[in-house]
């Protein structure tokens, strides 16, 4: 019951900012979330807060079919070792089970944050009655967490935007205590059954629907990666990303203008050179035909959706 309350809460949450993004036919960012650092005064060697949180909340994401989730930090340093080994010599050569470079998807955003606040326990008390030495009731119990969300643009390495949210739980019966469990991360199911993973889930709600609503300010882009003898087009987007058969883009050359002094991106421009009807999706890519400035199209230029879109 409480997992379906849990949906239902994500899904009030995007509710509200699903309409533009159905208007772009449901455009998918890659993101990945970094550790949380926790600057509450819990200790971290009770167990692992900060890493708890970034776990429910990739899964959170995840879940919401918004984006595509990226691993963190750590699973893409040892993808990157196996395919440092596999490049070594010292494993056997080709093969399906050989890990290829370059080929992994980078973040287009980045989600990090800091634990403000976290009290496992904000007060509660005991009830019932006692039979020859023995106490029959209920235990109540009050778990309450605060954090600060930043989304950040990995091209411009600039906060796009930032957040507080709060999550808290009150609860009666039997608890199950956070020393009890080791490791949160190995069992996010059981986390979830604790008042603390309630506290969690609900501040995270929260940052989940305040994390698509900013995809609204940053320009959904792609790439020209071919353009062939036939005409057509190929782009670096496809069904993964959300783009579906029919869909038109505008293809044209970016240009980002940066401060000299900063090397901070002020602003970005396109000049407009054709538009592009997508024929046939495939998971990576698109291919379709130029509906203007067929001749004009090249490969390196960038794929944006329309702004009345």
């Amino acid at each position: 019951m409480k997992m379906l309350l849990h949906s239902v809460a994500i899904a009030a949450a995007l509710a509200l900012a699903a309409p533009a993004q159905a208007d772009k036919g449901g455009m998918r960012y890659s993101i990945a979330v970094a550790k949380f650092e926790n600057r509450s005064s819990f200790p971290e060697g009770q167990f692992a807060l900060a890493q708890t949180f970034s776990a429910v909340l990739t899964d959170s994401l995840q879940q919401t079919g918004r984006f595509i989730v990226l691993g963190e930090k750590d699973m893409r340093i040892e993808a990157i070792g196996e395919q440092d080994f596999a490049a070594s010599g010292r494993v056997v050569a080709g093969g399906k089970k050989t890990p290829e470079t370059g080929q992994m998807t980078p973040a287009q955003l980045l989600v990090k944050g800091e634990i403000t606040h976290f009290q496992q326990s904000t007060g509660g008390g005991k009830s019932g009655i006692t039979f020859k030495g023995i106490t029959l009731g209920t235990e109540s119990d009050t778990a309450e967490i605060n954090a600060v969300i930043y989304v950040v643009d990995s091209t411009t390495r600039q906060v796009v935007s930032s957040k507080k949210v709060k999550g808290e739980a009150s609860r009666m019966g039997m608890q199950v205590g956070i020393s009890q469990l080791r490791n949160m991360t190995a069992d996010l199911g059981a986390f979830k059954q604790t008042n603390v993973g309630t506290a969690v889930e609900k501040a995270i709600d929260q940052a989940v629907g305040f994390i698509v609503q900013q995809l609204e300010k940053i320009p959904w882009e792609g790439s020209v990666i071919l353009v062939a003898k036939d005409g057509k087009v190929y782009i670096n987007r496809g069904s993964r990303e959300g783009v579906t058969r029919g869909q038109t883009f505008t293809v044209g050359t970016a240009e980002r203008l940066r401060d000299p002094n900063s090397g901070e991106v002020l602003d970005v421009t396109m000049e407009k050179v054709g538009t592009i009807v997508v024929e046939q999706v495939r998971d990576k890519i698109s291919i379709g035909k130029a509906t203007e400035g067929a001749g004009n199209i090249q490969k390196g230029m960038s794929v944006l959706l329309p702004a009345d879109s």
